[in-house]
């Protein structure tokens, strides 16, 4: 079985004839279906779009009765920039907080074994995606951060599926101080379960998609069940509180000079 399974590369998957405008696509290859952030423009960050687009995708992905591991990874470099700012700035994030909540929600309670593959930086709310995933393969290289204390924010709705990966010393130091840390690094605390030179990541990913995809289906989804539950009882006992916590901070005044200013040295 595991010999039958090909993951490949992103930059290799062609978007489908007519989703030219699509920031995230969707390629299944024998049993893998492979997810792939594809919006250069913001650096994968968490527009209204993408949420949206990753959320179906994640959807087929669970619905194909083929398919018995998912890939999460990028078509660049960066895997997630973390929220759109642009968009919080000026539309604040009631709706967007929610929507980001439902998305780790569903990676984790999906009856499928999720792989984030991650090639370069994830910043903040990416790191939930990364979190949520049930296996995480890095390249050395990529680096990490939860910035959102910089800019009068904390990581709200994303602590629903980071901190029960990281241990407590690593979460105080990470979430507090907003300091980037690599994959050996994030191994160590818990984010990542392996990190591998950058250019054997595919070569990994491959060999940990085909020993998962050896699963029977029954199997893999009884076994997720049984190591979310946890999870997803945090995420059902939370998310209102965290939501909430998260759009009062994006509306406060000191979050929106921040943004502004953020924004405007990236111009």
């Amino acid at each position: 079985m595991a010999d039958d399974v090909t993951y490949h590369t992103p930059a290799k998957t062609a978007p489908a004839a007519g989703a030219a405008d699509e920031l995230v696509h969707l390629a299944v290859d024998e049993a893998v279906a492979t997810i792939t952030l594809d919006s250069p423009h913001n650096r994968n960050a968490l527009s209204r779009q993408l949420v949206t687009e990753l959320a179906d995708r994640l959807d087929r992905a669970a619905a194909d009765d083929a398919v018995r591991v998912v890939v999460v990874t990028s078509a660049d470099r960066v895997f997630c920039s973390g929220a759109d700012l642009s968009e919080a700035s000026t539309d604040g994030m009631e709706a967007g907080t929610r929507a980001i909540v439902a998305l780790q929600r569903s990676i984790v309670a999906m009856g499928k074994p999720v792989v984030a593959v991650v090639r370069g930086p994830v910043r903040a709310g990416g790191t939930g995606i990364v979190a949520a995933c049930d296996v995480v393969v890095a390249a050395e290289e990529a680096s990490f951060a939860l910035t959102e204390v910089k800019l009068g924010l904390a990581p709200a709705v994303i602590s629903l599926t980071v901190l029960p990966r990281l241990t407590s010393r690593a979460a105080a130091w990470a979430c507090l101080g907003g300091a980037t840390f690599r994959g050996a690094e994030a191994v160590e605390m818990g984010l990542v379960t392996r990190a591998v030179p950058a250019d054997r990541l595919d070569e990994v990913a491959r060999e940990v998609c085909a020993e998962l995809a050896t699963g029977a289906p029954q199997g893999l989804r009884e076994t997720k069940a049984l190591l979310s539950r946890d999870l997803l009882d945090r995420i059902d006992a939370r998310a209102d509180e965290v939501a909430a916590l998260s759009a009062r901070l994006f509306a406060s005044d000191e979050a929106r000079q921040a943004m502004t200013a953020f924004l405007s040295r990236g111009r």
